[in-house]
């Protein structure tokens, strides 16, 4: 039985994440922080399967004690402060936990290795977010890196550390730079999520509007079902590598409204959507989006739920989750 251990684990990508390795038989442990953490009872409602252990990217040796618990041949790092609007609020918190978290993770699992480097198969989560000041349309592998935020920075020095243990070490350690990815998973402060829950307590008169900032902002936005697939298969390949996880389209923040207002049945979504500058970006990243090419090829991935598919489910599950909190 292979075994596996994922940092992040009370995230969107690490229940789903779980939820697949699970399916393929692995035994799966994840790293959560705090024993008091208020995402264990969640994390242990929707993956029974997995094995919780207490640990934090910023604390080495707890990293050391879990790796030696959970004796895992594949290590998924999916833990980081993720919230990029909090990234500015809290720089050097992002900076220990985003970034310096994956070289304690990483020399961790060298350690463990030992003298069998490749022993433990290494996934690093990587970001659009690093691509930032874009330099060329769609962005792919080879893109230059021009990060708008701390967390873009942070993720950056995560990135070239992973690369740099491959290299220096013979790590087979790859990163999958993933683009927006979304599900009714997702946390309420990411604009995604914002809108569809929003839009499901608009729709049942519990609120009556909805504040965001650029609307014109534009995302390559996919299903995290989807993409914790692609993190799966990087970790099978012969050879360690980096890939660009997207579905290669772009979509607004219009457009986003445009679908979730129209599923339940508004056409005109301009009365109940109003701007404030506090939610815009000090350095926004106007336009996002990935050529998956090498992912198709090498991985033989593919992604199976479209933008329009994405943003029904989350809406359909938003409508379900308020009416129940309304008693409706």
């Amino acid at each position: 039985m292979a075994r596996a251990l994922i940092t992040g684990i009370t995230g969107q990508d690490g229940l789903y994440l779980a939820e697949l390795l699970l399916g393929k038989g692995y035994e799966v442990y994840g790293l959560i922080r705090g024993q008091n953490n208020p995402k264990r009872e969640m994390v242990e409602a929707t993956v029974p399967g997995v094995k919780l252990l207490t640990g934090d990217l910023t604390d080495f040796s707890s990293l050391v004690r879990a790796l030696n618990v959970a004796q895992p041949d594949e290590v998924y790092n999916l833990g980081a402060i993720s919230f990029v609007a909090y990234s500015w609020e809290n720089a050097s918190v992002t900076s220990d936990v985003t970034g310096k978290g994956v070289l304690n993770i990483l020399e961790a699992v060298r350690l463990y290795a030992g003298d069998d480097v490749e022993k433990v198969r290494f996934y690093q989560a990587s970001s659009s977010e690093m691509f930032g000041k874009v330099q060329e349309v769609p962005q792919r592998e080879s893109t230059l890196l021009w990060p708008r935020s701390p967390y873009g920075v942070a993720k950056v020095f995560g990135h070239y550390m992973t690369i740099n243990y491959r290299e220096s070490y013979g790590m087979h350690a790859s990163s999958g730079i993933l683009f927006n990815h979304e599900s009714p998973r997702r946390g309420f402060e990411f604009v995604t999520r914002k809108v569809t829950a929003a839009v499901a307590r608009i729709k049942l008169g519990l609120q009556e509007d909805v504040t965001l900032g650029n609307l014109d902002a534009k995302r390559d936005w996919g299903f995290a079902g989807d993409y914790v697939e692609a993190m799966w298969r990087m970790l099978q390949q012969d050879r360690a590598d980096d890939y660009v996880v997207a579905t290669g389209e772009t979509h607004s923040i219009g457009e986003l409204l445009d679908i979730a207002f129209t599923h339940v049945g508004i056409e005109d979504w301009a009365p109940y959507v109003k701007q404030d500058p506090r939610f815009m970006r000090p350095a926004e990243v106007d336009l996002l989006i990935g050529d998956p090419t090498k992912a198709h090829e090498k991985l033989g991935w593919e992604r199976k739920v479209d933008f329009p598919g994405l943003v029904t489910m989350m809406v359909e599950n938003d409508l379900r989750e308020q009416a129940d909190l309304a008693g409706k």
